[in-house]
């Protein structure tokens, strides 16, 4: 039987960690385990849209002050219950900066103590001392992720818009190396650095993280279509990471870009020795003889995401309410509303996504769908099945993926 091989894609998110075993802390249950019409996998929460940063590609449009609308403590207490009754695997707190609410910390320790399993996403700026994530870990909190856009200063600091973030991200990943934290790096690849893809993963390696988790792009916010990489360049990109996934001791995966899924598929299958078992960061599957039996977190599907003021959306990138939880249940907008009933339907995708055989595996970022279109259940246009129409043509043109690296 083929080795089961690491890499995924949780389709969010934005900042969720991976799973256990070798990808990240225990404790998630398998993925075939959690039937997704009735619980998400992992839910964002964005605390507060307000942060210190002035991202290029910040999806939230980040602003300096708290909006005067946020959910309030009570309110933010009465919706962890909520969740816990939810019972998602993976609660992850992020913004915005989370660290610029003032009751963060009594959050975290409500949550961990109703039994959810909490990350926090902090921005890479003064406020995450290690002091405060020193305070983190003893409230329990499972992983911290931070952003690392760069290979140097030069080009981190400029996609974060201030000077010394590379510095501070840096620092941060130090901090919670001698603290004992798992870390979790997140990447997004644009245009401006999709060449220092080995740097970074050397980078990655060389200070002890958990999991590398590779963005990609979505125009939204304020990132741009123009600042995307090409169709070739993201096909290359997950040839590289499948490589690098089976030689580093830290694991890969991707948001924006279920695709990858497909990407370890057909390198499983090409070392043949029976019949695949794949398990990565928001994705499982298993072959038989009976068939294929398939599962792939993606927005809306095994994913939710709550904004500042409460409203719930399928990712931090489809930013698409289906209600608010001021107003309705968060279990019952995540089961019955129609938009999100519509993203766990794979006979819903429409265009060459709802012909493709990886429908129910990948289905194309969904947010990126409605980003470039603004359709929803639209191709996924950075996927390049999508532009052969078939996909012998895009096995037997498949490149190493080398040369994104350099």
């Amino acid at each position: 039987m083929t080795k089961p091989v690491r890499g995924g894609n949780s389709g969010d998110p934005p900042h969720s960690p991976a799973g256990g075993g070798p990808d990240g802390p225990p404790g998630r249950p398998e993925l075939f385990a959690v039937d997704l019409n009735e619980r998400p996998f992992a839910v964002a929460w964005e605390l507060t849209r307000s942060c210190a940063l002035a991202c290029l590609h910040c999806r939230a449009e980040a602003q300096p002050k708290r909006h005067p609308q946020e959910l309030s403590t009570d309110e933010a207490r009465r919706l962890i219950d909520e969740l816990t009754e939810l019972a998602p695997p993976v609660l992850v707190l992020t913004g915005g900066d989370p660290m610029m609410r003032p009751d963060l910390f009594e959050l975290v320790e409500y949550a961990v103590g109703r039994g959810l399993r909490v990350a926090v996403s902090p921005t890479t700026t003064a406020l995450p001392t290690r002091e405060r994530l020193a305070r983190l870990r003893d409230l329990g909190v499972s992983m911290v992720h931070v952003s690392l856009d760069g290979a140097d200063a030069e080009t981190h600091d400029a996609f974060r818009g201030v000077r010394g973030t590379f510095a501070r991200a840096v620092a941060i990943l130090d901090h919670l190396r001698e603290l004992g934290m798992p870390a979790q790096v997140g990447t997004t690849i644009t245009r401006h650095n999709i060449h220092q893809l080995e740097e970074l993963a050397e980078l990655v390696g060389a200070h002890g993280v958990r999991v590398w988790n590779v963005f990609y792009l979505v125009p939204t916010g304020r990132a741009r279509i123009e600042q995307m990489i090409s169709v070739n360049e993201a096909e290359a990109s997950w040839s590289w990471l499948a490589e690098l996934s089976e030689r580093v001791p830290f694991a890969v995966r991707t948001t924006a870009a279920p695709q990858f899924r497909r990407t370890m598929l057909w390198r499983a299958r090409e070392r043949g020795g029976g019949p695949v078992r794949l398990t990565g960061a928001g994705y499982q599957l298993r072959e038989a003889p009976t068939g294929v039996e398939t599962r792939g977190v993606n927005d809306g599907k095994g994913f939710m995401f709550i904004d500042h003021l409460g409203n719930v959306c399928p990712s931090g990138f489809l930013q698409v309410p289906a209600g608010s939880v001021r107003t309705a249940r968060v279990a019952d907008l995540y089961r019955h509303s129609g938009l999100f009933r519509s993203l766990r339907d794979p006979a819903a995708l429409q265009g060459r996504c709802g012909r493709c055989e990886f429908a129910d595996l990948c289905g194309g970022s969904r947010a990126r769908a409605m980003g470039v279109s603004g359709n929803y259940l639209a191709d996924d246009p950075l996927c390049a099945l999508v532009a052969a129409q078939t996909t012998a043509q895009v096995q037997s043109e498949r490149v190493t993926g080398g040369d994104c690296a350099r």
